[in-house]
This record gives C-alpha cells, structure tokens and sequence, in this order.
C-alpha cells in the first residue's frame, strides 16, 4: 500500500533525467548518473529513448573532454522535442504585456486585442457553408491545429434542443483567460461569426471546469429560412364553379 507503480517511477526517473540534462548540458551520461545517484546503465536507458523520441539530442564532445583514456563520452542537449515540454515563461509574458495594455489604453484596448486574435480564424473559415456538423467539424480542425485539443459530438437528438456540442480539453491562453475573459468573449463571437449562428458557452477551462464547451443549436440554422405555408383551398371558389 502506498507504494508507486513501477511505470510511475519510470517516468519520473526519465524527467529528472530530462531536468539534469537541460540544467547541465551539454552533459555526458556518467554525469547525470553522477548527480542524480543513479546506475549508468539506467540513465543512458532513459537517454536513448528520449534521443529516439526527439526530446533530446547526441552532441559531439567538447574539445578536451575525455573518459579516461578512452573515446571522450557522448554528451546530451535538451531536443527541439523537449525545449516544447519545459516551462518557458510565456503565460507570464502574456499576461504582463495585457496588463500593461489595460492600464495605459484601457480594458477597451485588451478587448480589441483579444478580437484581432481570433481575426485570422475567421479569415481562414470566412464562407463556410454546408450543414451545420459539416461547419462544426471544419471549426474543430481548425481549432485542432492551433492546439486547442478540439473535438465534437451531437446531443439531443430528434429533441428542440438538438444541436452539436464543441469541446476544448485543452487551451493553450487558459492562464491568461483567467486573467482577462475577453479572450473567451472573442473566442465564442468567432464561433458566432464562422458558424453563421448564435452559440451558448456552457462551461470553460478558465472557470476551473475540465472542459471548455460550447452548445451550437440546430434550430438556429433555420431562424432565417421563411416558414413553407400549407396549402390554401378557397372552398367557395370551388364551390362557385360547381354551379
């Protein structure tokens, strides 16, 4: 009881690896194992499959660099792979530079901001047409390939309240959302905007929910076609022309 799985181990052996190496390197394998108390063997198990997954990269030794009196040792370098994985301070700049935004111009000046970044993402749907999963799912790629781990699905099916339901699970501005919820304001007039409808948010990452979701109704594509009258029989017109 209370004891860790073995797989759990395994990865945070592999990132304390990783963090020596990125505090360390270019840094040879004997001296990760050195500091972290580990078996050679281990850590260059663990550096092999990061080199292999591209977290990491294989550096020629630096000049003078030598084991003894053998080959000078391979040393590692934190991978493009890996530079993704690091924190890298982005969020604090983000929300640095609106703060400052916002005292010297104004909240006006955060949410004209928050516009213009979505103003490529209309660009690039600008005309969509079709049905409305057909619109929903070309909304989702688009979200997919700005990172935000978009998907969809329908709900209420054969009910008024049928529709498709937009889900985020991951955003890569939550941080800043938190701070400044014009961003989720622009992001949800977008969904407006390329959708040619009205949308509900239902629930958002910046909130403090596990997903941010969005109810697109089918119903609303219909609002502006006119309603199909039934047919018109004039009874007495009939009637008149029996006689």
């Amino acid at each position: 009881m209370g004891e860790s799985l073995p797989g759990v181990e395994e990865a945070r052996t592999r990132t304390r690896v990783r963090t020596s190496v990125a505090e360390l390197g270019p840094v040879s394998a004997a001296r990760v194992a050195e500091v972290l108390g580990l078996t050679g063997a281990a850590v260059r198990r663990h550096l092999d499959a990061m080199v292999a997954d591209g977290v990491l990269e294989v550096r020629d030794p630096r000049p003078g660099a030598r084991r003894g009196r053998g080959r000078p040792a391979k040393e590692y370098v934190i991978g493009s792979a890996g530079h993704d994985d690091l924190p890298a301070g982005y969020d604090e700049l983000a929300l640095t530079a609106l703060q400052y935004l916002a005292d010297t111009l104004g909240p006006e000046a955060v949410t004209d901001f928050a516009r213009r970044r979505f103003a490529g993402l209309e660009e690039a749907l600008a005309g969509l047409d079709g049905p409305l999963p057909e619109r929903v799912d070309a909304l989702v790629r688009a979200l997919a390939d700005q990172g935000f781990s978009a998907s969809s699905r329908p709900v209420a099916r054969g009910t008024a309240a049928e529709g498709v339901q937009l889900c985020q699970g991951h955003c890569p501005v939550q941080k800043v959302a938190e701070a400044f919820p014009q961003l989720c304001e622009a992001e949800r007039r977008t969904f407006e905007t390329v959708l040619g409808t009205r949308v509900q948010r239902l629930a958002t990452l910046a909130h403090g929910d596990h997903v941010c979701t969005t109810f697109v109704p089918l119903e609303a594509l219909h609002q502006h076609e006119p309603p199909q009258a039934p047919p018109h029989h004039d009874q007495h017109a009939t009637e008149g022309r029996r006689l």
